[in-house]
Parts: structure tokens; C-alpha cells; sequence
């Protein structure tokens, strides 16, 4: 990790919040106490950073130097927020197409998606804030760039993103083997959001049960699953064409 990808001291970590610098997360040693761990430890709650507490070995095999207990990780982006997109988009006159990744967590993966969305003009990305991939120099080399080009919204868990998008009137198609409409089904031409799950388990139950269709991509080989990415990748291009026919 290169020094410029992170803040490390409690003064210095808690003055970086205050400036509004774009942070991934907050790693904090366990026991970290006192009244400056204090004042961080508000400021991160108040400005709404993610955070983990770690052993004291995390934290050295970043950087060896007075780290005081808590490091900060930079983000290369500065995430956006569902509740500022979605009505700008409809302002801006836009058919919206959003894609939500459900507990993704394959940096790689990530990436690929990434890139795929900006080739094809997808308005956002959504992620949740826990147990699910970030926008880090790994993943943007991956995406060749494409995560600087497409708008990643970082909410607190996938369920309140897809509800809310369901209740601006977006239709909710849940990328699932489980599903029983063949992919080309559902209607992609009205405001969209497209989730597709983990690489482990797919979409949670909770979220399934919020999708309008459940679409599953036919598999008559001998492997049973796609790599998510690619899935991502059938998906959304799906809904281009739909869209491209539509226009025609």
C-alpha cells in the first residue's frame, strides 16, 4: 500500500474527517482508548465513516510508524449517495439503469463490473457499506479506469437501497439461478435497477423477496454458475438492447 493511500495518527485521522477527505474506512485498534480516541471515534460516527476495529498487527503491516492506534484508507473516489442521485436523474430526464451488487466481495470481479458499466452508460452502482467490495487503486486498475466514470453510491445495506429505488418507481429485476423468467424477459426499457449477488450465495433472501422479477441466465453446460462479472455483463447489455429496440 502506498503512503499517499492512507492517514495514519488519531489527530491527524480525525483532522482528515473534519476536511472532508474521501475515506474508504477507519481502522481502529481494539482497545484503543482516551479522549483523542474519543473525538475520533465521535467524528466517525457523525460523518458517517465506515469502521473497523482491528488488532494491533493490521494496523503494523501498514506502516510501522506512529500510527497511534488508527489508520485511515483513502478512497479514489468520492461516493455519492442514492438519496441525491435518484432525483436528479429523473430532472435530468434520464431512463435511468442502476446495477446493485448484494455482497460482492472479489476485488476483481468488482472491477470487470466496473468497467462493463461505464462501456455501457450505466447510471450508478450501488454497494453496501459492510462485508462488500470498495472502490480501491486495485479495483479501479481493474476496471481500466471505468469506476472513475460511473457514479458508486455507498449505503447502509442493500435492502434500504432497493426499497428505496422500488418506492421512486424503479423496476427491480434480481439477477438469481432461483429465478423462473429466462433474462430476456422483464422489461428493461422503464427506470431499472439490475442486482446481482455474491460470488458465495448469491442475492440474500431479504433482497430476492423486495425484486419485482427474478431472472435467471440459462446454463445448459455442464458448470452450473457464471462468474458474476460476466453475469453483470449479460445483464446489462440486455437491457441496452431492449432499450436500442425500443428506440429503433
Amino acid at each position: 500500500m502506498e503512503k499517499k493511500d492512507y492517514i495514519f495518527g488519531i489527530r491527524a485521522v480525525t483532522e482528515a474527517i473534519e476536511a472532508g477527505k474521501s475515506i474508504d474506512k477507519v481502522l481502529v485498534r481494539r482497545d484503543l482508548g482516551g479522549e483523542l480516541a474519543k473525538d475520533l471515534l465521535d467524528k466517525i460516527k457523525e460523518y458517517g465513516i465506515l469502521m473497523q476495529r482491528v488488532p494491533q498487527e493490521k494496523l503494523n503491516r501498514i506502516t510501522m510508524k506512529n500510527h497511534q492506534g488508527a489508520i485511515a484508507l483513502l478512497s479514489p473516489v468520492d461516493y455519492y449517495r442514492l438519496e441525491d442521485l435518484v432525483p436528479l436523474f429523473y430532472e435530468e430526464g434520464r431512463n435511468p439503469f442502476i446495477l446493485v451488487l448484494d455482497g460482492l466481495t472479489d476485488t476483481r470481479n468488482f472491477g470487470a463490473i466496473g468497467r462493463t458499466a461505464a462501456c455501457a452508460g450505466v447510471d450508478a452502482i450501488v454497494i453496501p457499506e459492510k462485508n462488500s467490495v470498495s472502490v480501491t487503486p486495485d479495483a479501479i486498475k481493474t476496471s481500466a479506469g471505468g469506476l472513475f466514470h460511473v457514479p458508486v453510491c455507498r449505503e447502509r445495506d442493500t435492502l434500504s437501497a432497493v426499497r428505496m429505488l422500488r418506492e421512486n418507481g424503479y423496476h427491480i429485476v434480481g439477477a438469481t439461478e432461483r429465478g423462473s423468467m429466462n433474462y430476456t424477459d422483464p422489461d428493461y426499457t422503464v427506470p431499472v435497477a439490475v442486482v446481482m449477488g455474491s460470488e458465495d450465495v448469491g442475492i440474500s433472501d431479504a433482497v430476492l423477496r423486495e425484486c419485482d422479477d427474478l431472472a435467471a441466465i440459462p446454463i445448459p453446460g455442464k458448470i452450473e454458475s457464471l462468474n458474476v462479472s460476466v453475469a453483470a455483463g449479460i445483464m446489462t447489455y440486455e437491457v441496452l438492447r431492449q432499450r436500442n429496440v425500443r428506440q429503433a
